[in-house]
């Protein structure tokens, strides 16, 4: 794909939740459109419509009215079986709430999302080790969640998103559970991750260093992306 073509894009995303007087605007037309191989923020207070477009680009709802477009492929219109697959093989997530299963290793954890993604079962401990390795932690890949620090947490997280190695990873405030330095230390993996992968990451923030630091950042005020830096 060329750098230069968004690897995905939105048309006048609106999404509507509700009927009638209670019905709520979360997205009110957002246009956006972001190129492969960059480190990208979406930006703007509690509200603003952040998750809600991150949760439409990850093909994990559909929007009310508008069109997303990732490889060049109208992804709002497909079935959600479709959407399941594309988000399955093509996409990584990151939450803030780590999302890991309790009861099994950093190790299985990464796995088990190789499983999901129908990786070669072959590819497993290769793929698995070398996501553990990138982010620092093969070391500590038989512990469990609960014997690892919260940013350690996070990063097997992040090893279990890019182990399949996707095209884009979705991330919805990924550092907002962790200190300044784990945070910054998260940063610098995404970093690396887009320089050394070409893998596409969008996070939404509201961290004013991480602003710095990311390749672009997006506005989104009142369900509307407002500017761009």
């Amino acid at each position: 794909m060329d750098q230069n073509e968004p690897i995905i894009r939105t048309v006048g995303v609106k999404r509507i939740f509700g009927k009638g007087s209670g019905a709520v605007h979360a997205l009110k037309g957002a246009n956006l459109s972001v190129p492969s191989g960059r480190l990208v923020a979406l930006k703007g207070r509690s509200g603003s419509g952040k998750t809600t477009l991150i949760n439409m680009l990850g093909a994990l709802d559909r929007p009310t009215e508008g069109v997303v477009y990732f490889l060049g492929q109208e992804i709002s219109n497909l079935s959600e079986h479709q959407r399941n697959e594309i988000r399955r093989v093509n996409m990584g997530l990151i939450f803030q709430s780590f999302a890991l299963v309790p009861l099994m290793s950093a190790y299985e954890n990464v796995e088990f999302g190789l499983r999901i993604a129908g990786v070669d079962p072959k590819l497993f401990k290769e793929r698995t080790e070398e996501a553990l390795e990138f982010v620092g932690l093969k070391p500590r890949m038989k512990h469990r969640p609960y014997e690892l620090s919260g940013g350690e947490q996070q990063r097997v997280a992040i090893a279990r998103a890019i182990a399949h190695r996707p095209k884009l990873i979705l991330a919805d405030e990924p550092t907002a559970e962790l200190d300044s330095r784990m945070g910054l230390q998260i940063m610098k993996l995404f970093k690396d991750l887009v320089h050394r992968e070409r893998i596409t990451i969008i996070m939404t923030t509201h961290d004013p260093a991480i602003m710095e630091i990311v390749d672009q950042v997006y506005a989104l005020e009142d369900g509307q992306i407002v500017d761009q830096g």
